[in-house]
């Protein structure tokens, strides 16, 4: 089962550039990444991780980065292959030195 907060995250979207990002979805997507209770399932991170934008969305992105490294068995292969996104390719390359 899939945390609610979690759902709410996903619902919202994909985090968008910080120079256009809206006021009111920046205040209901912390609110609701705040509420998200770690450690994730390993089903959770592969959902969060289809939310990166493309900047760090003022410290947003590495929210989901920290509630991604918490599931149980992070690495999982499955989510870290589009080295087009730099939160993946951070993310596996911080897997690879923990490893």
């Amino acid at each position: 089962m899939m945390q609610v907060a979690i759902q709410s995250l996903l619902h919202l979207g994909a985090l968008p550039a910080s120079a256009v990002v809206e006021e009111d979805w920046l205040k209901q997507f912390e609110e609701s990444i705040l509420k998200v209770t770690p450690p994730i399932t390993n089903d959770e991170a592969r959902a969060l991780i289809k939310l990166f934008g493309p900047d760090d969305c003022f410290g947003l992105a590495w929210s989901l980065v920290h509630l991604i490294e918490s599931a149980p068995d992070w690495p999982l292969g499955d989510c870290l292959t589009d080295m087009s996104n730099q939160w993946i390719k951070l993310l596996k390359e911080s897997a690879e030195r923990k490893g």
